[in-house]
């Protein structure tokens, strides 16, 4: 396996980016978002599309998430999603006894990972949840090239070892990154307010405390 690709792998980038193919990606929300804290940065979703894509075909990007559909700051920034370059996966939080609420979407992933296996030669996905490790084998033996994005505390040891190759969001966080102006904050529980928010000349969206 070619894991820490930036240091450890044989090829060169180039040789990388012509051997991807067709690409699809596949985007765990919730497990973004809190590496994202973990950083202290906040995703800029087009760049982020940009990074991952990296130039090769994009076949679709998917982005799976738990909704509060009372949420209107959350519907609008899922709208934004879906105007913008991604494919979007909702499911409804469910209360859990703690009061908290949650929604797992590792099924939903693993199923379209299989679902379009014939349609892309490289599948990115953006999570470090050890639950999906047992997708990524499956369509590797399909011929898949899988590279898992997700930072590395965060990250199950069973995920990067079933991938060909693994990017660290610490390594490319400046790439991804929203400038101060710009802001879509995605929130995926209910319980974490939306800003508002207003769209500035040139189509950005802008806080307004």
């Amino acid at each position: 396996m070619l894991n820490n690709f930036e240091t450890d792998s044989i090829f060169t980038p180039e040789q990388v980016l012509e051997n991807r193919g067709r690409v699809a990606i596949f985007i765990d929300g919730s497990n973004l978002f809190y590496a994202a804290l973990q950083l202290g940065i906040e995703i800029d979703y087009t760049k982020l599309l940009c990074r991952l894509t990296g130039g090769s075909r994009l076949l679709r990007s998917f982005f799976y998430t738990g909704v509060d559909r009372t949420n209107e700051k959350q519907q609008g920034f899922l709208l934004w999603m879906r105007r913008n370059g991604y494919r979007v996966i909702a499911k409804d939080l469910v209360q859990l006894p703690d009061g908290s609420k949650k929604a797992n979407l590792d099924v939903e992933i693993a199923v379209d990972m299989m679902a379009l296996v014939d349609s892309y030669d490289t599948a990115v996905l953006v999570s470090g949840d050890g639950d999906l490790a047992y997708a990524v084998n499956s369509v590797s033996y399909r011929g898949v090239r899988v590279e898992v994005v997700s930072l590395r505390s965060m990250t199950s040891d069973s995920l990067i070892n079933v991938s060909d190759r693994y990017i660290d969001l610490e390594a490319i966080k400046e790439d991804i990154q929203k400038t101060p102006r710009q802001s879509y904050p995605y929130r995926p529980l209910s319980g974490i307010g939306f800003l508002e928010d207003s769209r500035t000349s040139d189509g950005h969206l802008e806080i307004q405390e």
